[in-house]
Parts: structure tokens; sequence; C-alpha cells
């Protein structure tokens, strides 16, 4: 092939050539970041503290952050959109967070015992998303555990729903379907169980039942497969694993309805979505709640948090120990300081007024770019969180996902990387995070490196 072609093996043959020269670059600018990296390797697995840091074609090693602003460790600013996979929506280093936790250190870090400011974070998170009993854990991997754990618990079945694509944290019972190949999926309606890979135990498959995203016909035909064994479905309200796929009209509601007649119940995985959509997550911009939430994230104002919020009933199976929910650090008291300041503090109606101004501003320069550059794309964006899709056609769900060349949004993360914005790694997949301290000048480089790759692919 050549660049003579026209059409869609144009655009491949210039991505692939757009890719070997931005990694090129990327490389050739981080220097330090590779001999940290080689430094680490000597102690660390992989020279990172998560795979997912091993993104390519380098780990990007980072100093500090400032506002909406990071710096990496040979020196370069960042417009971060990034934000630590979402989780500082408040941005870096907030006056009102420093404070709070500035403040609680100098009392003791940990007790292991609860401290006064568990009462406000708990009933922030009550008012804002409509749950009334909740409890504290670290992480988004320990919340949907606990939720799951506990729709077992309450009501005596060991099955679970899932959706195909959806990730929830890296427990066994979840580790399916995450990201399963074309030639493994199975039926669209009635998608195989695949572990993700040898540490999940193949034993535990027909624990975990998975479903399409979006598909009523397709639930209840793992109800009625599985009558009477269902314990409840795990759900994402807003698929965030691949990019942003906001629910079909009617879905939440018809889950929830469905769950409910079988005796089954409802969590909503908000661990990306709470407070980055909005104040009260998808559970209140969309009115349907849920019986359990799971938070993290964003929450603890780049804290590690995590949180479960359940109705009365379903909660009573902690307080009467049906269910033992447990943790040294839960409740930590830098956390909870973290978590109130953030919820009462730093996101308030202003805070997503703006963010709501900065979403309109990306998502519509985003847009008219695409547009003028004859680039086949959309934006799909909810609240502080939103990405380009490379494809003329809404990603319905992980197989649509699956459908769109990969390199499109590799190339786009490496150009607007080398241009100064620092989006989320594995650029096809994950989205970016505006938080309540960047500006109209952040989201304007963010256009102007978008303008700059239309350029280069259609040169």
């Amino acid at each position: 092939m050549t660049t003579a072609q026209v059409g869609p093996d144009r655009d491949l043959v210039a991505l692939d050539q757009l890719v070997a020269v931005e990694e090129a670059a990327f490389i050739a600018r981080l220097p330090e970041s590779a001999r940290l990296l080689a430094e680490a390797t000597t102690s660390l697995a992989g020279g990172v503290v998560s795979n997912w840091q091993m993104a390519p074609p380098q780990t990007v090693w980072i100093d500090h952050g400032l506002g909406s602003r990071v710096w990496d460790a040979d020196g370069h600013e960042y417009v971060d959109l990034h934000n630590g996979f979402g989780s500082m929506l408040v941005g870096h280093a907030h006056p009102a967070v420093v404070r709070a936790v500035q403040e609680r250190i100098t009392l003791g870090s940990h007790f292991a015992q609860p401290t006064a400011d568990v009462i406000p974070v708990a009933q922030a998170l009550a008012e804002r998303f409509g749950l009334p009993i909740w409890r504290f854990g670290n992480s988004g991997t320990e919340s949907t555990m606990d939720a799951i754990h506990l729709m077992r618990a309450v009501t005596g079945r060991e099955r679970i729903i899932k959706v195909e694509g959806s990730y929830h944290g890296h427990h066994d019972a979840v580790q399916w379907s995450v990201y399963p190949g074309v030639d493994e999926m199975g039926p669209v309606r009635r998608p195989a169980s695949i572990r993700t890979g040898p540490a999940i135990p193949q034993a535990l498959a027909a624990l975990t039942v998975v479903v399409p995203f979006g598909d009523l016909d397709a639930l209840d035909w793992a109800l009625t497969e599985h009558e009477g064994e269902i314990a409840g479905m795990i759900l994402e309200p807003a698929m965030m694993n691949i990019g942003v796929i906001p629910p079909p009209e009617g879905y939440l509601e018809g889950v929830r309805d469905r769950l409910h007649a079988h005796g089954a119940l409802l969590a909503y995985d908000e661990v990306k979505t709470g407070l980055t959509v909005g104040p009260g997550g998808m559970t209140k911009r969309s009115g349907i709640t849920p019986d359990i939430i799971c938070l993290a994230k964003a929450m603890g104002g780049g804290v590690p948090c995590g949180a479960i919020g359940g109705t009365a009933e379903v909660m009573e199976s902690i307080t009467d120990g049906t269910y033992e929910q447990v943790g040294t650090f839960n409740g930590n008291p830098l956390t909870m300081a973290a978590a109130k300041a953030t919820l009462t503090e730093v996101l308030t109606a202003d805070a997503y007024a703006h963010l709501e101004r900065l979403r309109v501003r990306i998502v519509e320069g985003s847009e008219e770019t695409l547009v003028r550059h004859g680039i086949d794309g959309h934006v799909s964006a909810l609240g502080a969180k939103g990405c380009v899709v490379f494809s003329p056609d809404r990603i319905r769900n992980y197989r649509d996902f699956l459908a769109y060349d990969d390199r499109w949004g590799h190339a786009h993360w490496l150009v607007q990387h080398n241009r100064g914005v620092f989006l989320p790694p594995w650029g096809k997949c994950e989205q970016w995070t505006l938080s309540v301290q960047h500006t109209d000048d952040d989201v304007d480089r963010f256009l102007t490196n978008l303008d700059a790759f239309g350029k280069m692919v259609r040169q």
C-alpha cells in the first residue's frame, strides 16, 4: 500500500506513519523516565506499580502536579486530562483538600477506629445519591467486591450477572469477559464467560453470567435460564471502560425492574461515573436508583478511597452480621478528611456549572474539528468525562467498540502527549476527565492538538 491510495486504507497508512514518527519523538523527549524505569525494573515487577502503567511506547514518570497541570520527570508540563484515571476531579493540590489533609495528619493518620469526619461524608453521599446507609473501603475493587458479597449474602444466591466489556476491579467474580477476543466471545445474545487470564479459576465461570450492554432481551434470557439463582447484577450505568457509552433510553429502569421481578438486586458500579458525570453520578442523572452503589476515585480528592451505599434493607445485612464488611483502613482519617473537603467545599453547584461549560466547549470544538478535516468520528461525553471516538457510528456495546481500529486512538494520544496534553494511555479505551481547576486555555490546547492531528492524518 502507498499514500496514493484513497479512503480508509489511506487513513491507516497515514496513521502507521504518524505513529512511528510520534513514538520516536515521545521516547526522545523522556530520557529521565527511561532511566527511572530501568532503575525500577530491578526491584519492581515490570518497573511499575500497576500493569496499566506499562503503556506503549514507554511509561511516563510524573514529578508533580498543580491545578490543571502535571510535570513529568523530564520537566515537561502538560494539561492533565488523564487525571489519575478520573480520580482528580478536584484537580491537583486543591487548597481545600491540601488544608484538610495537612490539618488531619498532625492529629494522627490512622487508628482503625472511627473519627468524626466519617459522619458528614456518609451524610453527603446519602444526600447526593439517594441511598441512606453507607460503608467505606479503600478502592474501587473493594467497593465492587463488597457489593457482590452483599448481594449474595442478602439473597442467599451465588450467581451474578455482569456486562461484556465492563471492568469492575480485579477480584475473581468480575474478571470475566473484560476484554474477550473476537474468536472466544460466543453469541451476541449469550456471550461466553471468558476468564481474564490463568489467575482466575475456570471453575468459577458458571457463577458469572455475561450479557451485552443495553440489551434487555439478553438480560431476560439470563434471568430465565438461571431462574432463582441470580443474586444480582453489577452494572456501570454508563460504560466507561471502552470510552463513554450512555445507556439506551429505558434501559436502566428495565434492568432494575427485571432483576427485582426475579428476586435479584441491582448494584451500580459508579467508581468512574460517581461525581464526575454530575453531583449524584448516573444515579441522580438517570433518576433510577439501584439497591447498591459502588464509589471510589473522585470521591477521595486524590487519596485512596472506596464506598458502598445501599437501601436500609440491604445494608441491614451488614449491621446484623450476615455480611461482615471489614477492613483495617476503612474510614481512614486522611481519606475522610479529603473526602469531606471534596464533597462539601470543592464539588459545589458552581463547580459543576464550570465543568458543564467546559464540556460544551470541548465537545463542540472537537466535533467541528473532525468535520473540518473530514475525519469519521464523534464525541461522547457525560459531565467531566468524554472522549473522541474515531468511528462514524455510535458505540453501543463492547462488540461495536472492537469494530474500529486501535491505531486512531493511539496516534491521537501520542500527538496530544508530545504537544503538552496528557490523556489516559490506551487511547481507544479511556476517556478524558476535566477538573474543576481546568480553564478555557486548557481546552484550547487540546483542540489545537486535535486540529494538528487532523492535518497530519490528511496531509
